[in-house]
This record gives structure tokens, C-alpha cells and sequence, in this order.
């Protein structure tokens, strides 16, 4: 795990640390939790746009089965 250093006005910090311990928690802890929310809220918007992009370039596509038709057993022949 890596340490991370910001700078805070006092009164922000003597805040947060006050309103932490209320809570039963730290302000370590609540930061890790917001970086760590924070991130995947990134990672899914990352992932919405790549499936959005595919959906986009799906429907572009002129290929099909030319009017094959497989049966269960040819599609999941192994």
C-alpha cells in the first residue's frame, strides 16, 4: 500500500477528523473509499463507452448466416 500526502487548510482537516470519528471511521478510511468508488466509477464509464462503441459498430455490420440455419448440436458441437 502507498502513502499519499495532500494539503488541506487545518480547519478542513480538524472538520473532517471530527465528523469522521462521529461516524466511527477515519479520514484515511473515508478517502480510501472515495478513491476506491471513485476509480470504478471510472472503470464502468470506461466500460459503458467500449460496449456502446461495439453496439455502434454492430449494427454497421452487413454479415450474416446468409440464410444458414444451425442446429443446437452444430452450435455447441465441441
Amino acid at each position: 500500500m502507498v502513502q499519499v500526502t495532500i494539503a488541506l487548510e487545518e480547519k478542513v482537516l480538524e472538520t473532517a477528523e471530527r465528523k469522521a470519528r462521529q461516524q466511527g471511521t477515519s479520514v484515511d478510511e473515508l478517502l480510501r473509499r472515495y478513491l476506491e468508488s471513485y476509480t470504478d466509477l471510472a472503470q464502468k464509464s470506461e466500460q459503458q463507452e467500449a460496449i456502446k462503441s461495439l453496439l455502434d459498430l454492430s449494427s454497421k455490420v452487413k454479415s450474416g448466416s446468409g440464410g444458414r440455419k444451425w442446429t443446437r448440436d452444430e452450435l455447441h458441437e465441441r
